[in-house]
């Protein structure tokens, strides 16, 4: 293969120059906000119950190319080229436009899943178009409201002809969209442990590696209840998607006895790579792409990420097409395009979170081999065989998706993990604006003594485990 006749291959000194950070995908709210977000929807009318009809808002016998697309997408999370004093760039998408003709709108105002949701819920509500023809959702409660209220176009499967032939089997059959008849995946990412060997002294491999006395005041844990909860369930040997309140409890205990003796240094925000990275910490909970972007921008390989024997926690980033979006055929050609393992290659090198199309490896595997020098011959290889990109069958047969919860559970879970991590205070009055949730959620968050910029509480968490 040519460098010159791929227009896909990038410059592989650009992405090893990367220092920016990533806002992290799963950056949203604090477990404190949980308990107003039922009776939050319940007063606006979103309420939760499915839609039963056959088909929701199905466009694809009169959808026609519109020749543009507008993408809305979380900062940092497609390829892309910043030169100083030139616009910026984003070769995958030009390589779309000209290829197809359909020039792409691209823009990144997804910030967390709740503020966005609060942002397009009203214009949704009333079957208006919120200006967007794809968005980027985790999985969790928001990706279900979204669903159960109808407010995604329903996926026409002949028109993703590269997504059946291209995705891996574990996207293909996910519990919280059965049949992807909503969304299709963006990226997908980890939750495990990071650490440093240089100060832990030795190889991190286990979640009890987390309670060993040795490392006493040196742990980091996150401050949202999901993570948390569902690796203290893996923990302990619990399988996620069937526990019960009684096992809850039990995962609850056990970071009881962590927190009392004193092991961990403290329930972290977003903030928890910094203290990993700056040896405030020694081991972490921790997010796998945040690991290589805290390796890439200090320079050196000093963090390492693991996946506990135990198991650890797996989420995806999901595409789907807004209700009454003015360009579908568009966007789901877009959808369809990005399936292509070369596609897929090209992006993943950027990103450095697992790609849904597995044969993209292949691809890195032939840039490497195209390279012309041997920095960029071994960041091609290191790409190629990089398990944040490409985890093997064994991996993911160690993951789980969060337990889906019903609103009973919700409230259970919250109050038993909330008691490990955070006090309980009363949250304020029923809201009754959408645009208001944010300031709901600072308002608990604050009278909790818990950072402005939370993350995604166990009552997003509404996914199931997928198949590996």
């Amino acid at each position: 293969m040519s460098t010159e006749k791929d227009p896909f291959y990038m410059d592989p000194s650009f992405l090893r120059g990367l220092t920016q950070k990533r806002i992290s995908r799963r950056t949203a709210l604090q477990g404190a906000g949980a308990a107003g977000l039922a009776a939050f929807l319940a007063a606006c009318g979103i309420g939760s119950k499915p839609q039963t009809v056959a088909h929701q808002n199905w466009v694809w016998d009169k959808a026609t190319k519109a020749g543009s697309l507008d993408f809305a997408n979380w900062p940092l999370y497609i390829d892309i080229v910043e030169t100083k004093g030139k616009p910026t760039t984003y070769p995958s998408l030009e390589q779309f436009t000209k290829e197809t003709g359909i020039k792409v709108n691209y823009s990144e105002p997804i910030q967390d899943n709740d503020s966005f949701f609060a942002k397009v819920a009203p214009q949704l509500q009333q079957g208006s178009a919120i200006g967007f023809d794809i968005i980027v959702v985790t999985n969790g409660i928001f990706l279900t409201h979204y669903m159960e209220k109808g407010w995604f176009t329903e996926l026409d499967p002949t028109k993703l002809p590269n997504f059946a032939a291209n995705a891996a089997p574990r996207v293909q059959a996910r519990a919280f969209d059965p049949g992807n008849k909503f969304t299709i995946p963006w990226q997908s990412g980890f939750t495990g442990i990071g650490y440093n060997p240089k100060l832990t002294g030795r190889e991190i491999n286990s979640f009890s590696d987390l309670f060993d006395p040795k490392f006493k005041g040196k742990v980091g844990m996150f401050s949202e209840n999901q993570d948390t909860g569902t690796l203290a369930l893996l923990g302990i040997g619990i399988k996620v998607d069937s526990s019960t309140p009684a096992d809850w409890q039990k995962a609850a205990d056990k970071l009881k006895q962590q927190r009392d003796a004193g092991i961990v240094r403290k329930y972290y925000d977003q903030s928890y790579i910094d203290a990993l990275s700056k040896g405030d910490t020694w081991l972490s909970m921790a997010w796998s792409g945040d690991i290589f972007q805290a390796n890439l921008s200090a320079g050196n390989e000093d963090l390492k990420f693991v996946i506990p024997n135990e198991g650890g926690v797996i989420w995806t980033d999901n595409m789907a097409i807004p209700l009454n979006a003015a360009h579908p055929l568009d966007a789901i050609t877009y959808m369809n395009w990005v399936y292509q393992p070369r596609i897929a290659a090209t992006m993943a090198e950027y990103i450095e979170y697992i790609t849904p199309v597995p044969s993209a490896q292949q691809f890195m595997e032939q840039d490497a081999a195209a390279a012309t020098n041997a920095d960029d011959k071994a960041f091609f290889l290191e790409m190629s065989k990089d398990p944040a990109i490409f985890p093997s069958q064994d991996v993911l047969a160690k993951t789980s998706y969060y337990r889906v919860l019903t609103a009973d559970e919700t409230t259970k879970w919250n109050d038993i993990f909330n008691a490990v991590i955070i006090a309980s205070r009363s949250p304020p009055s029923t809201l009754c604006s959408v645009a208001s949730l944010p300031a709901y959620l600072a308002f608990s968050s604050s009278k909790m003594n818990t950072p402005k910029r939370c993350v995604e509480p166990s009552w997003i968490g509404s996914s199931a485990r997928s198949q590996s």
